[in-house]
């Protein structure tokens, strides 16, 4: 494990039995009070922004927000929020995915990618890669070409990644941390 893996690792909270009883949930606050973890964060995902050849940072609602905004502005590029369904104003291009009960849409102003951007999608964690999938769709749909996809964490026993290798059609996906 590297220094930063540890210090990434270190600054993550277990909270047993939420949202519900029989989860772990990997709490990332602790990591995002602390500058110099926080920072790491941010400097390694920008790297990968440029190893990528990344235009524009997706971030995904909520936490990848919190993640791609630093990510785009430490790296030179533009930011641009994916969201929830009906959050967004103006014409929006929106993709619906199933969840494991159900489903959701998650939607991007339309004029927000074009033909020529290269986006890095952020996110906190890769779990089962269904908001991921539908942003790679999205992003797709918009004319813009994904350049790659990477998380803070992979809950690698969710099987995430293998759900998105053909959607990301040779983009490299990595994962800061796999637990």
């Amino acid at each position: 494990m590297t220094d930063i893996q540890e210090l990434l690792l270190s600054r993550i909270r277990d909270v047993a039995d939420y949202p519900e009883p029989g989860v772990m949930f990997k709490d990332i606050t602790p990591l995002l009070a602390d500058p110099a973890a926080f920072t790491a964060l941010t400097d390694a995902l920008a790297r990968i922004a440029a190893d990528t050849g990344a235009t524009k940072v997706v971030g995904l609602e909520a936490r990848g927000f919190i993640l791609g905004a630093p990510v785009a502005v430490r790296a030179g590029l533009g930011f641009i929020p994916v969201r929830k369904a009906g959050k967004l104003p103006g014409a929006t291009l929106r993709q619906a995915y199933d969840l494991e009960y159900g489903s959701a849409e998650i939607e991007v102003h339309a004029e927000d990618l074009t033909a020529g951007d290269r986006v890095l999608i952020v996110d906190d964690v890769l779990a089962t890669g269904g908001t991921a999938e539908a942003a790679i769709h999205l992003i797709q749909r918009a004319g813009a070409e994904v350049s790659g996809l990477a998380v803070l964490m992979e809950l690698g026993f969710l099987d995430g990644r293998a759900r998105l290798e053909a959607a990301l059609d040779g983009a490299p996906l990595q994962a800061l941390l796999e637990v």
